[in-house]
C-alpha cells in the first residue's frame, strides 16, 4: 500500500509516461504515414537505404511508446526511451548539416532540436526512477 504523499507523485509519473508514450506512438506512426521527411535526415553514410532506417526507427518509437503506456512495462519503456533519444541524436545533427542552406527559421528549428534531447532524456529517467 502506498502512502497518501506518494500518490500525487505516482499520478504525475503516470501522466508523464502516458504523454511520452502517446507522443512516441504517434511519431512512430508518422514514420510510416509520411516517411519522406524522415528518410531525408538519415545519414547517407549508413549502409542500406534510408527507408529501412525510417521504418526501423518508427517501429522502435511505437514499441517504446507502448511500453511506456502499460504500467507493467513502464520501467523498461523508460530505459528504451533513453536509448531511443540518444540513438536519434546523430540524425538530428545530420539534419543541421543538411539544412545549412535552408531558410533561417528552418535552420533554427533544426538546431533547437539538439538541446531538446536533454529534457526528453531527463523525463524518461524520471519515469524510470518512479515506475
Amino acid at each position: 500500500m502506498t502512502s497518501p504523499a506518494a500518490e500525487p507523485q505516482q499520478i504525475a509519473n503516470a501522466t508523464r509516461a502516458s504523454r511520452m508514450g502517446a507522443m512516441l506512438v504517434g511519431m512512430g506512426l508518422l514514420h510510416f504515414a509520411a516517411p519522406k521527411p524522415f528518410d531525408s535526415i538519415v545519414p547517407a553514410e549508413l549502409p542500406g537505404n534510408a527507408r529501412f532506417y525510417t521504418h526501423a526507427s518508427g517501429v522502435g518509437e511505437m514499441v517504446t511508446g507502448g511500453l511506456l503506456l502499460a504500467p507493467r512495462t513502464r520501467k523498461l519503456g523508460a530505459l528504451a526511451a533513453v536509448a531511443l533519444f540518444v540513438s536519434v541524436f546523430p540524425a538530428n545533427v545530420n539534419m543541421c548539416r543538411l539544412w545549412k542552406d535552408k531558410p533561417l527559421p528552418m535552420r533554427i528549428g533544426a538546431i533547437a532540436r539538439l538541446p531538446l534531447q536533454i529534457p526528453m532524456i531527463i523525463q524518461a529517467l524520471k519515469i524510470y526512477r518512479n515506475a
